[in-house]
């Protein structure tokens, strides 16, 4: 009889949207360790210039990212802290845990590394100073390799044939790809549970002090891809919760609503269902509407909704145009609520960009599609794979709707600053 293997699931993270580890966030951030890591930090980026230093000056944890949240399960799962000391416990993503049981390898590509908050994309290896710090097993970590490659094949019980794996990819990157988005200030907008705005920044890693963050697109063979990516956390969420609580019944219907009308009669929303990310990064601030009054109606209140998904936008598009050279001249965007013709219509005339919409919502699964059909010959180059990405529509900036829309811009700015710091 050969040895028997037990796997034991010791704990399993809930999306990118889990807070069991808030308060440990918190406390991590604002610890004299941390804030002496980024005194030291700003003094070696004046002393040497480095982006590396300039991105650790500012840095801070993340409910979003997976660092913390490992601390706290090694910390609170009973067994698994001794199960990793003594090497019979491993980490990693969906990714890992996929090519895992599928292959039986303990690995993930660079962008999925990359994603995770642990991963050092200057010095491209774990972050030894991270893992350090919050005095994290080293031999847990899974083997980077690049996003295309042989990961192996799928055991032949499960489709009755052996298929090989030639692509793993994390999704903004996957979904960059997907959308064409291969060359140095390409940028895309993923607009689904929350927003993702992401810039294609070739082969430097961007380092930002607004709360912009740099990850690895993809590396496959010599080719090194680098991208910025800016967050906000409740997108898709918010129309969900209206038709949750009754303010609307389908979601399709919110276009029109929104559109029926000039504007949403000096009604502000503020979403911060997850606080609010770059560039205002305030973690306590509320939720709610500014502005109610006896003329408000549903229809207002629908509009405001949508407005602040794109006020939020904005904000990480300023802060882009602002901490990159490139010059940007349109949006392409995938994901749930990029069906919504009011939002990409309101997008385009807050950026003065066209807004690129494909046939397709789900860029992230044409992106790693593509990838392995490049890998194993499908399709012999780029020029032909992007072909492939079909536009059903762009929508065109309104320059008269653009100037009209600046003083509600700011009055929503206000609307922020009166629900920032709440808690």
């Amino acid at each position: 009889m050969g040895d028997t293997i037990t796997i034991v699931v010791y704990f399993s993270f809930i999306t990118w949207k889990d807070l069991r580890a808030d308060d440990m966030v918190k406390e991590w951030n604002s610890s004299a360790t941390m804030k002496g890591l980024r005194l030291g930090s700003q003094i070696l980026y004046t002393l040497s210039r480095r982006k590396r230093f300039l991105a650790a000056s500012v840095f801070k944890f993340m409910n979003t990212q997976m660092s913390l949240r490992l601390l706290w399960a090694l910390q609170h799962v009973a067994g698994l802290q001794e199960a990793a000391n003594n090497g019979n416990a491993v980490f990693g993503g969906v990714d890992c845990w996929l090519l895992y049981k599928l292959t039986g390898k303990h690995v993930t590509d660079i962008s999925s590394a990359s994603a995770t908050g642990i991963y050092d994309p200057f010095t491209m290896t774990w972050s030894n100073i991270i893992i350090n710090l919050l005095k994290l097993p080293h031999n847990i970590f899974p083997e980077v390799v690049d996003t295309t490659g042989d990961f192996g094949v799928t055991p032949k019980e499960i489709f009755g044939v052996e298929i090989p794996i030639l692509c793993s990819m994390a999704d903004q990157c996957a979904s960059l790809f997907g959308s064409g988005c291969t060359e140095p200030g390409d940028l895309k907008i993923t607009m689904g549970t929350g927003t993702f705005l992401n810039v294609n920044t070739g082969t430097k890693a961007h380092a930002s002090i607004t709360g912009l963050y740099p990850v690895i697109g993809w590396r496959i063979r010599d080719e090194l891809a680098y991208v910025v990516e800016g967050a906000s956390n409740d997108t898709g969420v918010l129309v969900e919760w209206a038709k949750k609580i009754g303010i609307i019944t389908d979601p399709s219907e919110t276009s029109s609503i929104a559109s029926a009308l000039n504007d949403s009669d000096g009604v502000y929303f503020v979403p911060a269902f997850s606080g609010l990310q770059a560039p205002i990064n305030d973690y306590s601030a509320a939720t709610g509407f500014v502005g109610i009054k006896l003329t408000t109606e549903k229809g207002h209140i629908v509009r405001s909704l949508l407005e602040s998904i794109v006020y939020r936008i904005l904000l990480l598009y300023e802060s882009l145009c602002d901490e990159t050279c490139f010059t940007y001249r349109k949006i392409r965007v995938d994901g749930g609520v990029s069906t919504n013709d009011f939002v990409l219509q309101f997008l385009a005339d807050l950026t003065g960009l066209d807004v690129e919409r494909a046939t397709s919502m789900e860029m992230s699964i044409l992106g790693v599609t593509f990838l392995a059909g490049l890998q194993c010959g499908v399709w012999k180059d780029r020029e032909e794979v992007l072909k492939l990405r079909k536009v059903e529509t762009i929508f065109k900036s309104n320059e008269e709707n653009r100037q009209r829309y600046q003083p509600i811009i700011a009055e929503w700015k206000r609307a922020v600053e009166r629900l920032s710091q709440w808690y």
